[in-house]
């Protein structure tokens, strides 16, 4: 069994050889990109092309969602994205929130802060930064957000209870969150729920729907709603690098069921700023 700072250190090392991949190298080896299921960071992305602040540079293709398009984001907020790559939705994000508001993308890999900075010199974006840090613990003080985003990061966290603690310390009394994440319907078989990468490619550190939404409620945030949901494929090609051709045929007939969801959440108003449910009496 891996320790919580073993399973970081994982997630660190494979997404910093993705920010420094060359991106046709990157797409290509990639599922997003239709060829063969060799990889499993990006089996589960969604196409963000068509939506206005998209940036090719910036998508590496690692989500499992759209949050920025279901975030209610209005013009002048102060917008945050938790592990924010090489700025993708914090790029859509500025698109939403305009020149008087402001983004922070947060990652805890160097590799990914580098690139998504540069992506920002390049555009030219002098209200969209990147901070360098873990989203359980964010560089960024309370009370200070209007909306947080974030895209297929939760699952590679394994203190998700401290990610959501300190999602609700930062947002404003009355903001919310919109995040698309991976969940579970059912047990995953042992080979998977072990297999390192599988869990960079954020599926085995996925918990159950239920339990999950039970933990944005039980810090303290109202008016929960599942705005999209869809099941995720894996397959067969990358199963077989774990499962026997009878576990495969198990897995498909057990009902298990991994989805990607995309939840929206709200910090209550009259909440006073304090960093967490109970700790002002």
């Amino acid at each position: 069994m891996q320790t919580q700072d073993q399973l970081k250190e994982l997630v660190k090392q494979k997404y910093s050889e993705i920010a420094l991949q060359d991106k046709t190298d990157n797409a290509a080896s990639c599922c997003g990109s239709g060829c063969c299921s060799i990889e499993t960071t990006n089996i589960m992305t969604d196409d963000y092309s068509q939506m206005a602040g998209y940036n090719p540079d910036a998508d590496l293709g690692l989500g499992c969602g759209l949050p920025t398009q279901f975030a209610k984001i209005k013009k002048g907020d102060v917008v945050i994205d938790l592990g924010s790559g090489a700025g993708n939705d914090c790029f859509i994000a500025r698109a939403e929130t305009g020149e008087t508001g402001k983004v922070i993308g947060i990652d805890f890999t160097p590799a990914m802060i580098e690139k998504a900075r540069a992506n920002a010199e390049k555009l030219g974006y002098n209200n969209v930064e990147f901070r360098q840090g873990d989203i359980e613990n964010m560089p960024v003080t309370a009370n200070t957000a209007d909306v947080i985003v974030s895209n297929c990061v939760l699952n590679l966290v394994p203190n998700k209870d401290g990610v959501i603690k300190d999602i609700y310390r930062v947002l404003k009394p009355g903001a919310h969150f919109s995040i698309s994440d991976i969940v579970l319907e059912g047990a995953l078989p042992p080979a998977i729920q072990q297999a390192a990468e599988m869990y960079a490619g954020c599926v085995s550190g996925a918990i159950q729907q239920q339990v999950y939404l039970e933990l944005i409620a039980s810090n303290g945030f109202t008016n929960i709603t599942i705005q999209k949901e869809k099941p995720i494929l894996i397959p067969d090609d990358i199963l077989a690098g774990y499962l026997s051709a009878n576990e495969i045929t198990q897995f498909r007939n057990n009902n298990t069921g991994i989805y990607s969801i995309t939840v929206y959440a709200e910090k209550p108003k009259n909440e006073a700023a304090c960093c967490a449910p109970g700790c002002c009496n």
